[in-house]
């Protein structure tokens, strides 16, 4: 019998997961981190231990076909000999640098790289971090100092971030009740691909006057899988137009590839006038960066040797190093225009598992290689035990996968851009015996 190549392996459970090894893990780590953290029950942790291509391996020996690509960050594959190699050979030449005082050339390419990419044809600036989180405080700020106005508004179902200024534009209640006393009260709130309307609405009201940004994701991550019409995103770029203000948006998840374009945005022909990238840009490394028109970026203060915004990790050289691997791997490899293409067979995949599910799957929605199977009960209500059941009855048989929304019940499937047909196949047939299970 012929093996499969590393990383395109089918699932194999040799424990029930999870197995001895996890769950001692698992007991260890109760004693040693925050309870807040790490979810710990009877199906909940298995521990990793390696990965290649869309494959994940646990403690215990068993093998997954991930389909979440780690939270939708192993773009290229887990554990992509391109980007590994060049983290090692940075490392070993020059680990950690001085990013805002003496910085390395591999921030200039990579910065390079981002301006040419990223959606506009005008010269552009970027601000490098680490996180999500901190990419969207970066555009928070730029626009904060651009238009002079603290306001930014949001929109229903969002996720920026939980650090607080990303928190502060993040929707969710769960998130956000613990520390709302400790928010800045800069946002404002509208409904999420509405009527376009109500966000026009939400910027006549009196505090409206102080708004100078507006920040959305073209397709909610988190929040279930949710995608804008092409059409109310073009509004939206019409209403900033019009009022001033500037656009911001979150492809911390959609970019790179992961909808078939390199930018989510671009399907609908909008141009932001700053983006926030991270997660599948690097994949795996955390680097992340906001990257926005030179002629709003510029409004920024010029350094005099002292940045009133930077971070010890900026532009790490390892960081940086790993970006661009990821990039070479993403063009040369096609992987956006395979994320298109595979991506058309994966939702004809589901249409037909939804077709097969007694009604449990009451929405299949999505682009690319970032979908959601809404999973929901016999009156057609969100059923997050079902989708929890789902996830569990999969990982029994070789299949990671989580769920999101807002109330926990849309099964979310964002692999790596690597991962094969056999693979997509064998998942979404694991897949569909969990949902009739």
């Amino acid at each position: 019998m012929i093996s499969e190549p590393r990383g395109a392996e089918l699932g194999r459970i040799r424990v029930t997961p999870p197995g001895p090894n996890s769950l001692a893990l698992a007991r260890r780590l109760r004693e040693v981190e925050c309870r807040n953290v790490t979810y710990v029950g009877p199906n909940s942790p298995i521990f990793l231990t390696g990965g290649a291509g869309a494959n994940l391996e646990d403690a215990d020996g068993n093998l997954y076909v991930d389909l979440t690509a780690a939270f939708a960050v192993s773009s290229v594959g887990h554990s992509n000999e391109r980007v590994a190699a060049a983290i090692a050979r940075q490392s070993a030449i020059l680990l950690h640098g001085m990013g805002d005082v003496y910085p390395t050339p591999e921030k200039v390419e990579l910065a390079r790289q981002l301006c040419e990419l990223t959606p506009g044809d005008g010269a552009k600036r970027v601000i490098f971090a680490t996180s999500g989180s901190e990419a969207v405080e970066a555009a928070l700020k730029t626009a904060a100092v651009a238009t002079g106005k603290p306001g930014v508004l949001a929109f229903s179902g969002a996720y920026h971030g939980l650090t607080y200024g990303a928190l502060e534009v993040t929707d969710r209640a769960h998130f956000r009740s613990p520390f709302s006393r400790q928010l800045g009260g800069f946002s404002r709130r509208a409904s999420f691909a509405d009527r376009i309307e109500l966000t026009e609405a939400a910027l006549d009201r009196p505090d409206g006057a102080e708004v100078g940004a507006v920040i959305f994701e073209p397709i909610l991550g988190r929040g279930g899988i949710v995608e804008a019409p092409d059409e109310w995103l073009r509004a939206l770029r019409d209403i900033c137009n019009r009022r001033g203000l500037l656009l911001i948006a979150d492809e911390i998840f959609t970019g790179f590839g992961r909808t078939g374009r390199w930018f989510a945005c671009e399907w609908s022909g909008v141009v932001p006038d700053l983006i926030c990238v991270g997660k599948g840009m690097a994949g795996g490394f955390p680097i992340s960066a906001c990257v926005g028109a030179a002629e709003v970026m510029d409004r920024w203060p010029e350094s005099r040797g002292e940045a009133i915004h930077t971070t010890t990790y900026l532009g790490h050289p390892a960081g940086c190093a790993a970006a661009i691997a990821c990039i070479a791997e993403l063009r040369e490899r096609h992987l956006v225009e395979r994320a298109a293409r595979i991506g058309s067979a994966l939702d004809r995949l589901l249409q037909e598992l939804k077709a097969g599910s007694e009604s449990a799957v009451g929405a299949v929605r999505g682009r690319g290689l970032m979908w959601g199977l809404e999973i929901v009960d016999g009156r057609g209500q969100p059923d997050a035990v079902r989708a929890a059941s789902i996830v569990n009855a999969s990982l029994a048989r070789g299949v990671i996968v989580l769920t999101g929304g807002p109330h926990r019940n849309v099964i979310e499937i964002t692999p790596p851009l690597v991962i094969t047909q056999r693979q997509l196949e064998f998942a979404v047939g694991v897949l569909r015996a969990a949902t009739r299970a």
